[in-house]
């Protein structure tokens, strides 16, 4: 099948069962997404299909064809992108596991919300769970990739 990852297009031999989060670590070669728990309910896998943030361990590779699928490694090359520069700024990491998911759910709401409420931030990002317990900086780390966002003039 042929998945269009991160704006490059790759021809993938993979049963039409396999899921995407496989294909992209295993035969595509991008690792920065994460298993956490195969049942998609820990975020860990978050990847975007289409601009919607969507789990990567239960999306079976052949709903993602034709698509354009962006993983953490296709937000910037450099770390430029302001979500992950706000990661930075607030030192959100703790043990780093889950981070590539936060990082792909908040790009997701700053798009649909680029000025979002703490509500906004709870809400969007409950799905993503971390066993560090970053909960706080994460939120902050929000609100600073939307200022940032704003004075660079960068959609997310």
């Amino acid at each position: 099948m042929k998945l269009v990852v991160n704006g490059q297009s790759h021809e993938v031999d993979a049963p039409t069962d396999m899921p995407l989060l496989w294909v992209l670590r295993d035969l595509v070669g991008l690792t920065g997404t994460k298993f956490g728990c195969g049942m998609a309910q820990c975020g860990a896998c978050t990847v975007h299909l289409d601009g919607q943030a969507v789990r990567s361990c239960v999306l079976p590779a052949v709903a993602a064809a034709g698509k354009s699928i962006t993983t953490i490694e296709g937000l910037s090359k450099d770390g430029s992108h302001p979500v992950q520069r706000a990661w930075q700024q607030l030192d959100v990491v703790q043990c780093g596991y889950c981070q590539s998911g936060q990082i792909m759910s908040a790009v997701a709401l700053l798009a649909q919300k680029p000025q979002p409420s703490d509500a906004d931030i709870d809400a969007a990002m409950a799905g993503n769970l971390c066993r560090c317990g970053t909960y706080q900086r994460i939120r902050g780390a929000v609100h600073r990739a939307a200022e940032l966002s704003k004075e660079s003039g960068h959609v997310a």
